[in-house]
């Protein structure tokens, strides 16, 4: 299944790959041959030594004679032979190991690269596939899953499967090949031995293949706690400017935490069991050493079966065979944790979407006429089936006539809109375009049709001209400035200084509301559309924007057939017809004259607005909605990124203006971090690293005993007398038992210490970073390169990385540590001479390793930084995936991630072919040094009269000195790794927030009184440095007193706003509060005295009651607080008659409540707080009457005795303020009473009457 993307041209590679490693896998055991001969060589000369030391004995024919000319003989009366000529015996093996050298050079560098690059082709294919079905999901599909989630399976999932299928397979097959050769050399040379030595292999087989299943089912168990983690991560980032006004950071930095735990708990468990299997692992394998030793030395001695080579090559062949089983588990680890993450992966790849984007089915019509006829339809949002949103709704549109959809919110006018772009199918009833079931239409040909513009409009992080081009596929510029003009947005575009090129910044971040909305209008009328949708276009404008983007619609709406849901007045009266929406279905249609006539639902609603005579114009409408009847409605809405003080206004910026690229630079280059720094993380556990050091220490100290004992058992078989030998082999056997009980407990102690203090480090590590990022100031989230997408990736990625050099690595650079020293003592005390020779081998085994590590840090960082391109995409194309929908835009969406991905396969490919030469060299340096070191040992033990055994003992212990260092050196590409995320880490960490939200920086004071003072503010965004948004700001408020601002959009309101909550400080001029400069001010302390409710209030994905509760983060807010807030702000019926009441979950972005819902949870979570600074941004703006007046009442309640600042475009939610400030390109341009800035007859005078622009 893992191989399913595979093309014959990788099956041809990853055939070549494991033919090529089956073959290497079989040098080893020929080289076992060559050993075994080396053996009785050293054995004869050394039993020939012995017998010629005896004066009276020659050598004569090849065979010893007595000086008197009869032939010697040994105990068992044999002759014993003579005349080896060790140098020439010698000469001729080292010839043998430099050939199987070469061979295992070619082999190791092809097996490799072949491998990887296969791999590389497959990744970039599952991750192609994969994108390209996420983007072809209905939209019901993202309803029901977290854009987090999908980021990390694009990430982490996939690179896991990477690893499953590139060079451990190819590793897998030559371990294997060396196990089934090694036993084939074993029955070659004493079938018996090896029957017995084979006895006990199933056991360490039995044991690998458990702690594989084991570990696999841990860590799903891991992945999905951290995908929680993730996803809580990723919905606080998203949401940062709620957290950070209302304190919250302490609190979430707690709820990553909680989920975090679960991770570690499963983290452990896997450790332990990893050791507890490898502990036996090693058991079962040295006391089979000793039951083979005692068995074959019978052999040997007893019965003359085997030489004392042919034992030495039994002994190894099964003893190659086995270790090389046993390593073949880790390759079944990476397989397992592959299979883990290809299963979903695999799932959603194979997922029949209900509603296909791509396909080609479905009938085009030649001629549109544009009438949509909507019969008996039923349908519920797939996310909670038990909610009914639209109940029978039968209605029709005519071609070509303007319809206005009014009513309550959550009445399903916005869900009818989503039907009819096919966004969701109805459960019931069907939805037709002339006649047409829309189901039969082609999906992508009808949404061509269709032209939409939405409340919150999302833009993407691209230039204008781009943003407007998504409407159309090659559409020209010629076009583009005609839509423009036509939307009323040419002239604010030609003012921008780079005009149509300028980045509109992460969602539209950088512009204004008015100007998105007109860039959006732009973007549906360059589509020429059939059908316009207007979702509530112009609710989130000022006046004058209004009456701008009003006119351009009138004047596209002809000839089109526009269906446009509004709560203004303004906004339908013109409309054809009108149809009235309640409980999901259509109860009143007709137009707005005969509407008024029936004297019905419609004409209380347009009497209450006119009330307010002097504000007609800017009422809003809704049908009369009693209290007796206030359902719980609820929908889903797309995500919205406005740009207003509190929503984070950035899915994914991918090229910023030029200041950036400066830092850019500087960040290319983030030293790795000190080692030590890491450790200080994990201080807090030192015993388990002591513990798990010692443990370590001890397993690394088995493998030089195990040279000596091996080397005592040869020489064993040079002793001329029989009894010594058998007595020395005894004891030699017992010795093999100990090491074996020993080793078991110590790998287990590795095991678990160092998966207990890994985990916690993860978990420390996670938290701190999480908590690093919570302590910035709100600038820092505005870059591109700190968006939440490129976040959550590194929280999930960096730590585990870290972990890697921080965990179980430690344990096994203490082994490898103490099994280098040891051996090399060992080594130079039997034969200095030797060990130099061998030693001149070191740096080039030790080089070989390290040659692998810096090549793979080099392409870690490249890598990741590819990587975040492609990430950067795919996240915005997720977040945003309804306009993109909408816009049918998935196309080229897919195309731009494919882009982004060549980068990284071409370095993919590079690696490849390096990592191949390093690997074979790595393989082969082994070869040349025995060939060297046996043919000089053989030189000093025939000139030197070194003993043969200290040649074995020699060579063994700096073989395994040099497998040590190997082992040590494959750590430090993950160590590398390590090294470059722990520096990624401390940069965050380090990084002092310019506005530091400690509780210890800044001064607090009793009776704060909120009185509020701008000096001359000037101001510029970080991310837009040349454009300046406030330019001299004048104005102050008393305790008390209400302040509003007017203005058109992008005059500044806004941003006055986040200046006094301190998410940015001006550059010149002050903020006074209370008569000291805000950046002197302690900023919790400050923050805790301001509330606010925006425009969009983010909710966040718990239940009601948590929500309000948010409000006051200092202390636990008690039930009976949360329902009389609840009651203040008119939210306590509507929560009761809920099945769960306060307990009911919001959803994702509060998307189960309809927006006058979400608004009065943002009041009564502002009013838990209980503020002395009230601020509302638009907080009504985007309700409908009936909602208006409710929430209009609980925000005038809540406003007493507070000092309170209003934005709002509306005016009438104004006139009350105590002073209105109108603002005006960055300064106020005059203030006073409603009553004197009317008696003024200036700027607010005008906006009044006329709605006239005032800049």
């Amino acid at each position: 299944q893992l191989y399913r993307f595979a093309t014959w041209k990788d099956r041809v590679m990853m055939v070549l790959g494991t033919l090529c490693a089956v073959i290497h896998g079989s040098a080893t055991p020929l080289a076992l041959l060559v050993y075994s001969m080396l053996t009785d060589t050293f054995v004869a000369y050394e039993l020939e030594v012995q017998a010629l030391r005896d004066p009276n004995k020659e050598c004569n024919n090849n065979t010893v004679y007595w000086i008197n000319g009869s032939v010697y003989e040994s105990d068992e009366n044999l002759t014993v032979s003579c005349g080896v000529d060790i140098e020439t015996e010698m000469t001729m093996f080292a010839y043998y190991y430099v050939g199987i050298g070469v061979a295992v050079f070619i082999l190791a560098y092809f097996q490799i690269a072949l491998w990887v690059s296969a791999a590389a082709r497959q990744t970039q294919r599952i991750r192609k596939a994969y994108f390209r079905k996420v983007m072809q999901m209905e939209i019901g599909w993202f309803d029901c899953c977290s854009v987090g989630e999908l980021n990390t399976r694009l990430a982490d999932d996939i690179s896991k499967i990477n690893n499953a299928i590139a060079d451990q397979v190819s590793i897998f097959a030559e371990k294997i090949s060396t196990f089934v050769f090694g036993f084939m050399v074993g029955f070659i040379a004493g079938w018996k031995l090896t029957l017995v030595v084979i006895a006990i292999s199933p056991l360490i087989g039995l044991a690998a293949g458990l702690m594989a299943m084991a570990v696999s089912r841990l860590t799903g168990q891991t992945m999905r706690a951290y995908g929680k983690a993730g996803a809580v991560a990723d919905e606080v980032l998203s949401a940062i400017r709620t957290v950070a006004a209302f304190g919250g950071e302490d609190k979430e930095v707690e709820r990553y935490d909680k989920n975090l735990l679960d991770a570690q708990t499963s983290g452990v468990k896997k450790g332990s069991i990893i050791g507890v299997f490898q502990g036996c692992l090693w058991c079962i394998i040295f006391l089979a050493y000793a039951l083979a030793f005692w068995y074959g030395s019978k052999l040997v001695l007893d019965t003359k079966e085997l030489t004392p080579g042919g034992l030495m090559q039994v002994f190894f062949g099964v003893l190659l065979g086995a270790m090389n089983l046993g390593q073949a588990s880790p390759c079944l680890e990476a397989f397992a944790s592959g299979r883990a993450a290809a299963k979903a992966i695999f799932e959603t790849i194979d997922r029949e979407p209900e509603i296909n984007c791509f396909s080609e089915e479905g009938h085009t019509l030649d001629r549109v006429k544009g009438d949509i006829e909507f019969r008996n339809v039923t349908f519920f949002y797939p996310s909670r089936p038990d909610v009914k949103i639209l109940n029978d709704l039968s209605t029709e549109i005519k071609a070509g006539e303007t319809t206005a959809f009014v009513g309550p919110s959550g009445s399903g006018k916005s869900t009818a809109i989503q039907l009819i772009q096919r966004f969701y199918d109805p459960q019931e009833g069907m939805v037709t375009l002339d006649g047409h079931d829309i189901r039969t239409l082609n999906v992508q040909w009808l949404r061509s049709l269709i032209g939409i513009v939405e409340q919150e409009p999302v833009l993407f992080a691209t230039t204008i001209a781009e943003n407007i081009r998504f409407g159309r596929s090659g559409v020209t510029m010629e076009e583009i400035i005609q839509a423009s003009k036509e939307a009323n947005a040419y002239n604010f575009i030609m003012d921008l200084p780079q005009q149509f090129d300028t980045l509109v910044g992460e969602g539209g971040g950088q512009m204004s509301g008015g100007q998105k909305q007109r860039i959006a209008i732009a973007r549906a009328l360059v589509r020429n559309p059939k059908i316009l949708l207007l979702d509530m276009a112009t609710s989130a404008l000022d006046n004058e924007s209004e009456a701008v983007v009003q006119n351009a619609l009138d004047s596209v709406r002809i000839g089109r057939t526009t269906i446009s849901i509004a709560h203004r007045l303004s906004t339908i009266r013109n409309a054809d017809i009108l149809i009235g929406f309640e409980h999901g279905q259509a109860v009143e249609r007709g137009t707005h004259s005969e509407l008024l006539d029936k004297k019905a639902v419609y004409f209380t609603l347009v009497t209450l607005q006119n009330q307010d005579l002097s504000q007609t114009t800017n009422g809003k409408i809704c049908l009369k909605q009693g209290y007796k009847h206030n359902r719980s409605s609820v929908r889903r809405r797309s995500p919205s990124h406005l740009s207003n003080s509190f929503v984070q206004d950035t899915p994914f910026g991918l090229h910023t203006s030029f200041v950036q690229e400066k830092e850019d630079d500087a960040d290319q280059h983030t030293k790795p971090a000190a080692v030590a720094r890491i450790l200080k993380y994990n201080k807090p556990e030192w015993p388990y690293l002591v513990l798990g050091s010692l443990g370590a220490g001890f397993n690394g100290l088995v493998s030089p005993i195990y040279a000596i004992l091996f080397s005592q058992i040869l020489g064993t078989f040079g002793i001329a007398d029989l009894n010594e030998q058998r007595r020395q082999i005894n004891s030699i056997c017992i010795l093999f038992c100990i090491v074996a009980a020993v080793s078991f407990f110590s790998q287990f102690l590795q095991g678990y210490a160092f998966a207990k203090s890994g985990e916690l480090l993860t978990r420390r590590l996670r938290k701190v970073a999480f908590q690093a990022m919570l302590r910035q100031e709100i600038g820092w989230f505005d870059d591109p390169k700190n968006s939440p997408g490129v976040l959550t990736t590194r929280l999930a990625t960096d730590a585990s990385v870290v972990q890697k050099a921080a965990g179980s690595q430690i344990g096994a650079i203490v082994d490898c540590l103490t099994n280098v020293v040891a051996s090399i003592i060992i080594a130079f005390y039997f034969s200095w001479k030797l060990a130099f020779v061998i030693m001149v081998f070191l740096p080039f085994i030790v080089l070989s390793g390290l040659f692998q590590t810096n090549i793979l840090t080099g392409f870690a960082k490249t890598d990741d930084e590819a990587m975040e391109a492609a990430g950067q995409i795919s996240s915005e194309a997720l977040t945003n995936i309804r306009t993109i929908a909408g816009l049918a835009k998935e196309e080229s969406f897919v195309q731009s991630y494919e882009e982004k991905l060549e980068l990284p396969y071409k370095s993919d490919k590079k690696k490849a072919k390096i990592y191949g030469l390093c690997f074979g060299f790595a393989k082969c340096v082994f070869y040349m040094a025995y060939a060297a070191s046996f043919r000089y040992g053989g030189h000093l033990v025939s000139s030197e009269g070194l003993h043969f055994m200290m040649v074995f003992r020699v060579i063994s212990a700096i073989i395994v000195c040099g497998n040590a260092m190997g082992r040590a050196f494959s750590f430090t590409s993950d160590y590398a790794k390590a090294k470059t995320a722990a520096a990624h880490f401390f940069t965050l960490l380090d990084r002092p927030p310019q506005i530091s939200i400690s509780q210890a920086d800044g001064e607090k004071w009793e009776n704060f009184q909120g009185e509020i003072e701008f000096r001359g503010c000037k101001f510029t965004y970080p991310t837009r440095p040349d454009v300046q948004v406030l330019k001299g700001l004048v104005v102050s408020v008393k305790p008390g007193q209400t302040l509003a601002f007017v203005g058109s959009s992008g005059c500044g309101k806004s941003t006055s706003v986040q200046l006094l909550q301190r998410f940015y400080d001006p550059d010149e001029g002050q903020v006074l509060i209370d008569g000291r400069p805000s950046d002197k001010v302690n900023v919790p302390f400050l923050r805790s005295q301001i509330g606010i409710v925006s425009q969009e209030p983010v909710l966040f994905d718990c239940s009601i009651a948590e929500n309000i509760q948010y409000g006051d983060n200092t202390r636990t807010v008690s039930m009976t607080e949360i329902v009389e807030a609840a009651k203040k702000a008119h939210l306590h019926d509507f929560v009761m008659k809920l099945p769960n009441a306060y307990e009911t979950q919001v959803g994702a972005q509060g998307s189960q409540l309809s927006r006058g819902q979400k608004q009065r949870i943002a009041i009564a979570r502002a009013i838990v707080r209980n503020p002395k600074i009230l601020l509302l941004d638009e907080a009504t703006s985007a309700l409908d009457t009936e909602s208006e007046k409710t929430v209009q009442s609980a925000l005038d309640e809540a406003r007493k005795g507070r000092t309170c600042i209003i934005i709002a475009h509306r005016l009438s939610t104004v006139q009350t303020a105590d002073i209105i400030a109108t603002m005006s390109d960055g300064s106020v341009i005059e203030q006073g009473t409603h009553e004197s800035l009317m008696a003024q007859r200036g700027a607010y005078y005008k906006l009044v009457t006329t709605g006239a622009p005032i800049s």
